[in-house]
């Protein structure tokens, strides 16, 4: 009996019995494997088949197999080829002599794919913050006033549901006759100059906030908190002139035209956005209304234009904002609403810039204004 030792980098020969799936044929071929030192490859001879070299640097493990003592092998030059070897030694000596069998590789085409991602992104921004509010503006003027009725009706009750904190379900609305009758008189000398596209409800919500908005179809909502922050009815008629101004550019109607044409979109790649989903987003995007400086300009003039009409300081605006202002900052309350851009003490100093000629009637007479501000009561 005799012992042979082999000197020298070359190894003893490896060969062992595996199976090929050669991804041309659906069964499993009995195959004979050998390490080719020549070629450093891996060669797998089957029969009726010319021989296979993986390259032994491009042979690769599959991962995550339900059978952990069969390794399972791909060469990255054929991406459906498989090798099964169940044989453990055959396995230590592939481990050993396959250096990156555990790389994965490396995916193909990022640069395209980064550059596919990035023309996505432009489209949906170039439909979001282009394309989408074009085609609001058209359709603002297009929809009819039955639906956009029913639109704000929809958001007015969203607004109660969302804001109430009573447990009632919905947040309360102020109706004392008197305080009513005051508003109504006021209403009716903003609009009598001029009267607006939409019949005007205006209403009052038993809720602290320092706020009014507009809604689609004419209505006009304050909050408690804001007549009881003003200081005088001027003050009151000079924010309710102001939203007028939103109401007359059916500006509400197209801030939710936009938003919901942006939700569809996003909801196109990102869910379902839809039924109460969109409503409750609507919601918060009216609550919270924040019109381009342009708009709220407009909307300045349009109340200055409509106060000085009716025989009212338009100076009541800018107190009201210029106190605000002073006592809690430019972006809590009434004034994220209206004055949510830096140009605020401009458009302060463009109403003051326009004193009132002639004699000034108070917006409403005291007794009127005290049952105003005990509408809630």
């Amino acid at each position: 009996m005799s012992t042979v030792i082999h000197v020298g980098p070359r190894p003893a020969r490896f060969v062992a019995r595996a199976e090929l799936l050669d991804g041309r044929h659906a069964a499993l071929t009995p195959a004979a494997i050998a390490i080719d030192e020549a070629a450093r490859a891996l060669r797998i001879e089957a029969p009726g088949q010319a021989p296979w070299l993986w390259p032994l640097t491009e042979v690769r493990s599959i991962p995550d197999q339900a059978d952990r003592s069969r390794m399972v092998l791909a060469w990255t030059g054929d991406p459906v080829a498989r090798l099964l070897v169940d044989d453990a030694e055959a396995q230590f000596i592939l481990r050993a002599r396959c250096p990156d069998l555990h790389r994965r590789p490396r995916p193909k085409g990022l640069g395209r794919l980064g550059l596919w991602a990035v023309a996505a992104v432009g489209a949906v921004a170039l439909i979001v913050m282009i394309l989408v509010p074009a085609l609001a503006n058209r359709l603002a003027d297009y929809l009819p006033p039955e639906g956009e009725r029913a639109l704000g009706d929809t958001t007015l009750g969203q607004i109660r549901a969302a804001l109430d904190t009573t447990g009632a379900g919905a947040l309360p609305v102020c109706e004392g006759p008197e305080g009513v009758a005051a508003l109504d008189a006021l209403a009716q000398r903003l609009t009598a100059p001029d009267p607006l596209p939409a019949p005007l409800t205006v209403t009052v919500l038993d809720f602290e906030g320092i706020n009014a908005l507009a809604l689609p179809g004419g209505h006009v909502v304050f909050f408690r908190g804001l007549i009881d922050a003003a200081e005088s009815p001027d003050e009151v008629a000079g924010v309710f002139a102001h939203e007028l101004g939103h109401v007359a550019a059916r500006d509400p109607t197209r801030i939710a035209l936009r938003s919901a044409g942006s939700v569809g979109v996003l909801g196109l790649l990102f869910g379902d956005f839809a039924g109460g989903a969109v409503v409750l987003f609507l919601t918060e995007r009216l609550i919270q209304a924040r019109y381009s400086q342009e708009v709220e300009a407009a909307a300045d003039a349009f109340a200055v234009d409509r106060l000085r009409a009716a025989g009212i300081d338009p100076g009541g605006l800018a107190d009201f904002f210029q106190r605000l202002a002073e006592e809690h900052g430019d972006d809590r309350g009434i004034l994220a609403h209206f004055a949510h851009h830096p140009e605020l003490m401009a458009r302060i100093s463009a109403v003051r810039a326009q004193p009132f000629e002639g004699t000034a009637t108070p917006a409403l007479a005291p007794d009127q204004w005290a049952a105003l501000r005990a509408i809630c009561d």
